[in-house]
């Protein structure tokens, strides 16, 4: 660079790129979701089903999993997944087998169908 170029005068002719909205670095539950899914968890821990939860904030996804006891593996998991939120929808209800029970867009339509058990149960 000589003396006569000046810095302003290589960037006035670029395009400048402004910043994108930033994704978070982890996806997690707000503030509505996580009142509907630890209102469901207290309805059945006053039933007697379930007795601890554990929440994982991951990358991709997240996920609120529930537990009979603290030494099993998880009865249920209520997992949120962004990247399926325009196909399939966000939510979704799998059980300890890894079976898909109810996928969704609305978290209180796919949390009915572990709703539902504990109304067959009472």
């Amino acid at each position: 660079m000589s003396e006569s170029e000046t810095p302003q005068s290589q960037v006035a002719g670029a395009v400048v790129a402004f910043p994108g909205p930033s994704k978070p670095a982890t996806v997690t539950f707000d503030r509505r979701e996580l009142s509907e899914l630890l209102n469901l968890y207290g309805r059945m821990v006053a039933a007697g089903e379930w007795r601890d939860y554990a929440i994982d904030f991951l990358k991709d996804k997240a996920q609120f999993s529930v537990y009979r006891r603290t030494s099993e593996v998880p009865l249920y998991r209520i997992v949120k997944d962004p990247a399926l939120a325009k196909r399939q929808g966000a939510y979704s209800v799998v059980a300890a087998t890894g079976l898909i029970l109810k996928r969704g867009h609305d978290l209180a339509r796919v949390l009915r169908v572990v709703d539902r058990k504990l109304s067959v149960v009472s």
